[in-house]
């Protein structure tokens, strides 16, 4: 078959990027399609293995390098302008637009999808609250245009991948359609189990908002005699340098081995956000390293309360502090924490996800 792999936007490395280069692994002869691909050297050999991506317009729009979500009303044109008839199979990976490319009868689209557009749905509130006019108002009307668009290229998808229970219900409350859950693809064999602990706390994420990194940092103020180490960068890291105190050592982006070797020493991983699914959790569990995370989104679904880490409810310092307090009165089997974690390997993911794909086109 001929197949077409479509993804949104490639620009870095992240999670939805590890969930493409398995299926790329998969199909190695496919044709890759996005709306823009800025990849550097390294990203472009660790997730399209150097191929050649076809874009859309929107790469050769002025400023598109470090702007190209200015062009969001325009998404949804460059998408559909991708020519697929010539491909048997499509595949997409979305978290945005990519499930709306142009298909025909003929075809098979199967879309792993990470979520429904998180800021035309879930998160329009808070993604408009705070911009201000007139901007608010294009803004508003652009979201608007793209969740009817959203909807009414519904029928474009054959059959729906959620890659976590928590996106399924999503799945199903915003677009009423049925799907299967196959978790993404976590690299368990490159992190690897260290009994040996020490006497500080990790935290790892782009250092953006909704990750809630800061929360975590204020939570660790108040717990002056606990060390709390913060790798990543982004638009909050000068924010959380500001308020951050002596217990709490920001190291900024680390490369993939020393953040390995943090995450196999931390006494435990904390993490705030409401994920879809969450990959960098289960990067943790895989050294061994238990996490104290959020009950709510993925980690609701990867993390088990006094198996693998420890649950809180609600996004606030107390909650936060009160389970670091709950979590240095329990006893944690190392060697059973990274053995769960196997449940989302690579391989794991790639057998999964090829036998749906079979499955789906025996039935056409």
């Amino acid at each position: 078959m001929k197949i077409a792999i479509i993804h949104d936007w490639l620009v870095t490395n992240a999670g939805a990027e590890k969930v493409l280069k398995n299926i790329i692994d998969i199909y190695p002869s496919s044709d890759i399609f996005s709306l823009v691909d800025f990849l550097n050297e390294k990203n472009r050999k660790d997730v399209i293995n150097e191929k050649i991506v076809k874009t859309s317009f929107i790469q050769k729009l002025p400023f598109a390098k470090n702007h190209f979500r200015n062009y969001l009303p325009l998404f949804s044109k460059a998408i559909e302008s991708f020519d697929l008839s010539s491909y048997d199979l499509i595949i997409s990976s979305s978290w945005a637009v990519a499930k709306g490319v142009k298909t025909a009868p003929s075809q098979i689209h199967i879309s792993y999808c990470h979520t429904p557009i998180r800021y035309a749905w879930d998160l329009y509130d808070e993604y408009t609250s705070n911009i201000k006019q007139p901007k608010k108002i294009l803004v508003e009307q652009t979201l608007k245009r793209l969740r009817k668009w959203d909807i009414k290229t519904l029928s474009r998808v054959d059959f729906f991948i959620a890659n976590s229970e928590f996106v399924q219900k999503r799945i199903d409350k915003t677009y009423k359609r049925e799907s299967t859950v196959i978790y993404p693809p976590v690299n368990t064999n490159k992190f690897i189990l260290n009994e040996k602990k020490e006497d500080y706390y990790l935290t790892a994420c782009r250092l953006v908002p909704y990750k809630k990194t800061k929360l975590i940092v204020e939570a660790f103020n108040q717990m002056p005699n606990k060390k709390l180490v913060v790798i990543g960068n982004g638009e909050e890291y000068k924010l959380i340098k500001k308020i951050a105190k002596e217990n709490i050592v920001l190291l900024g982006y680390q490369e993939f081995d020393e953040m390995i070797k943090y995450m196999q020493k931390a006494r435990a991983f904390v993490y705030a956000a409401i994920e879809d699914f969450g990959i960098v959790p289960i990067e943790a569990q895989a050294c061994g390293t238990p996490v104290i995370a959020l009950n709510d989104g993925g980690t609701a679904e990867t993390v088990i309360d006094g198996v693998n880490g420890v649950h809180f409810q609600k996004q606030t310092c107390e909650d936060i502090i009160d389970a670091i307090k709950r979590f240095e009165l329990m006893d944690f089997d190392y060697k059973k924490i990274s053995l769960l974690s196997k449940k989302y390997s690579q391989e794991r993911f790639k057998k999964e996800f090829k036998l749906f794909v079979d499955s789906k086109i025996k039935q056409i």
